[in-house]
């Protein structure tokens, strides 16, 4: 591997913070670029604001998220719940992946609550194995660019959507990590009132640390973070995070 840059490619501003932002703060510890990316800017996630108005909100806040631990967020632009696995999308996805150039990327899983989740999952799944190849889009290629390591992340509440555990390939110690997870998840504040209004959930960080902590009590940790890595035909089948972090 020539290359120490990490992606989180999710659906919405909040979501990495939620399922991954403690195994980037260790990356970045450990010396690589991290980025956080998102296929929307978060445009229905609200009862009180307009979609303009509360997208730039959240865009505002995903910056000053990311920014706490010197990560660069993005932002494709697409709209909440009409994330689709289309031509366009496709193309947008796998130039900011050019641009970027990860040797590890983190997504949702192929099945989760929501379907923005799983086509953002999708997504990630073919511009990780295409943005490197010179003809899928016209940028140029950086060097070290290759198909790079993939997890998943957790679905909410480790469920699938019939409500099936998910078994973990990986988990990654977040212990020392919550606090700043933590920090870092507080700056979408503009969610509280609409997880409060829509999903019935007030202390979304407490959900946070709860969840955390029951995955940390898996491998007798305070708090932990669990992925399933995809090992599938040209990807990396060495486990990255184990080598990394034990």
């Amino acid at each position: 591997m020539t290359r120490k840059t990490a992606l989180a490619f999710l659906a919405h501003p909040d979501d990495a913070e939620i399922l991954c932002a403690g195994t980037l703060i260790r990356l970045k510890s450990a010396g690589w670029e991290i980025h956080i990316a998102t296929a929307t800017a978060g445009d229905c996630g609200t009862t009180i604001h307009t979609a303009q108005a509360i997208s730039e909100i959240r865009r505002e806040e995903g910056r000053r998220a990311a920014a706490l631990i010197g990560a660069d967020y993005h932002c494709l632009g697409e709209k909440d719940g009409l994330v689709v696995y289309e031509r366009t999308a496709i193309l947008k996805t796998a130039e900011l992946f050019r641009k970027i150039a990860p040797s590890l990327v983190f997504t949702h899983p192929p099945k989760d609550y929501m379907l923005d989740h799983e086509m953002v999952s999708l997504l990630a799944r073919s511009a990780s194995f295409m943005y490197a190849a010179p003809n899928f889009v016209p940028l140029a290629v950086r060097p070290g660019s290759g198909v790079p390591y993939l997890y998943y992340c957790d679905p909410v509440e480790g469920i699938d959507p019939l409500g099936n555990p998910v078994e973990p390939t990986t988990y990654v110690d977040i212990s020392d990590q919550t606090d700043k997870k933590v920090e870092m998840l507080a700056c979408h504040a503009s969610q509280r009132e609409w997880l409060r209004a829509h999903h019935g959930m007030d202390e979304y960080i407490d959900s946070m640390r709860q969840f955390s902590g029951a995955r940390g009590s898996q491998i007798g940790t305070k708090a932990a973070e669990a992925f399933v890595q995809h090992r599938g035909h040209a990807y990396p089948d060495d486990d990255l995070l184990v080598e990394l972090f034990g």
